[in-house]
């Protein structure tokens, strides 16, 4: 699974040098050390570092920059609560996954979750596979492919909302015509009229980052049609 910038992962506090926080992080099964500076502690102005951040606490930070070095600068001022609950539901559920596979594949299991994480995360793969269990198939068989999900499908997922603003305006006499045009490209969410040029984009999923991702692709597919039409495309 590759890191990439905006992506949100929890973090274990390492130590602290000057108004530098030092963290590790968890990824592909290996301990990879990221730092966060004093300016992406907090807003405002900071006077002991150690009221938000301390060893061996467990945080969640967003990814800001991934050099070619391989050195990562996160933020964790730029998380909202929301967003670290999510991220530490879905960890939970990652190991609650984790103990599927590993009570029926046994031996198996460490070799086999490896291949899945060096991809995506197992979480993300399994809820895939509940509703294309082909890729499972080929990693793990047809029975414990079955034995998994029957295990996975007797459990209750939670379902989250995810929702975004848009604003979209022009000063063309055909405009309302445009602006139908322009929302016309999200297929997959939920699109309602909040006040002149504002939109929210709302849909509803097991799966925050997947869906996150397709969001921000469907966005970016708008706003390219929005400026071929002349229309003003912004996100809150």
């Amino acid at each position: 699974m590759n890191l990439e910038v905006g992506d949100l992962v929890s973090c274990i506090v390492d130590r602290i040098v000057g108004t530098v926080v030092f963290v590790r992080l968890n990824i592909d099964g290996k301990d990879v050390e990221g730092g966060i500076v004093l300016s992406e502690i907090a807003p405002g102005r900071i006077r002991n570092i150690r009221d938000y951040v301390v060893p061996k606490k467990k945080i969640v930070c967003k990814v800001l920059r991934i050099s070619q070095s391989g050195n990562i600068d996160l933020s964790l001022r730029r998380v909202t609560q929301k967003e670290r609950k999510e991220v530490l539901e879905q960890e939970q559920q990652e190991k609650s996954y984790t103990s599927i596979v590993k009570g029926v594949l046994g031996e198996k299991a460490a070799e086999i979750i490896q291949k899945i994480s060096e991809k995506e995360k197992l979480y993300s793969f399994l809820e895939e596979a509940r509703t294309n269990s082909e890729t499972l198939e080929k990693i793990a068989g047809k029975e414990n492919t079955k034995k998994i999900l029957e295990i996975l499908n007797s459990q209750k997922s939670k379902k989250k909302r995810i929702k975004k603003e848009i604003h979209l305006t022009t000063i063309k006499p055909e405009g309302i015509i445009l602006i139908k045009k322009v929302l016309e490209n999200f297929k997959g969410l939920e699109v309602k009229y909040i006040a002149a040029g504002r939109y929210s984009l709302e849909t509803e999923t097991e799966d925050v980052k997947i869906s996150d991702k397709k969001m921000r692709e469907e966005i970016d597919i708008a706003e390219k049609e929005a400026k071929k039409l002349g229309v003003e495309f912004s996100i809150k």
